[in-house]
């Protein structure tokens, strides 16, 4: 057996055990983010969204991990290079993210401040399918989609202009948008559309700011910024 063999086999040893457990980590995640602050483990939004979730980022993380394992591995950790100002907005983007399912619990789970109408529930759902779409397809095609901002010269980071990215330049944040109003929304609370909101504003400035890291200095990024003019809504901005 030869080493690049070896290697290979290694890589793809991981990338099953990374898959198992992701798949078992985020329902317990969710479930401790949902179902304690609600009060209660028979709060029917609270399963509906996992359930759904669950059937979602399945197949999801099946096909990447046929067609882009390397992005599973890229964006289960930090690496080294990210950039300063990257570390103190996710300081702030991961709470607000997070905060997304305690005050969506606390509010239709157990205080019911705001009831909503279940259209508004699917709503939610399509946003957040929607979501996972974008997301998945820009994943598929770039295995430098990474959780952090950072030019990763040992990867041999080039800019990627295919799928999405032939649209859009930051596709990942308009489905991480989409996402946010999304799982608010399917949990049938507007009071979460406060952090769902923050989360979005937060992405918006880290888009300008890594576009402008990427202009400076990605090679090739100038001349895509001149093919791809828009960063994440066509005709917009």
């Amino acid at each position: 057996m030869t080493a690049a063999n070896s290697q290979g086999q290694e890589s793809e040893r991981i990338n099953r055990r990374r898959l198992a457990l992701l798949l078992v980590a985020v329902p317990v995640f969710f479930a401790l983010v949902l179902f304690l602050p609600a009060g209660t483990w028979a709060w029917g939004k609270g399963w509906l969204f996992l359930l759904v979730l669950l059937a979602a980022s399945t197949p999801a993380l099946l096909v990447l991990w046929r067609v882009n394992p390397e992005v599973l591995v890229a964006r289960s950790r930090i690496h080294a290079g990210t950039k300063r100002w990257d570390k103190v907005l996710l300081c702030f983007l991961f709470p607000a993210m997070t905060a997304i399912f305690p005050v969506a619990a606390l509010d239709d789970g157990r205080f019911h401040w705001l009831p909503v109408p279940w259209w508004v529930c699917a709503v939610g759902y399509l946003l957040l399918l929607v979501g996972i779409g974008i997301t998945v397809w820009a994943e598929a095609v770039n295995k430098f989609f990474e959780p952090t901002v950072r030019i990763q010269v040992e990867r041999g980071h080039k800019v990627i202009d295919t799928g999405p990215y032939a649209i859009v330049r930051h596709p990942g944040y308009v489905a991480g948008s989409l996402t946010f109003v999304g799982i608010a929304l399917s949990l049938g609370s507007l009071w979460a559309l406060i952090p769902a909101g923050l989360s979005t504003v937060l992405l918006i400035l880290r888009t300008r700011w890594e576009d402008q890291t990427l202009q400076a200095e990605l090679p090739g990024y100038k001349e895509y910024t001149e093919r791809v003019r828009y960063k994440l809504i066509p005709g917009v901005w």
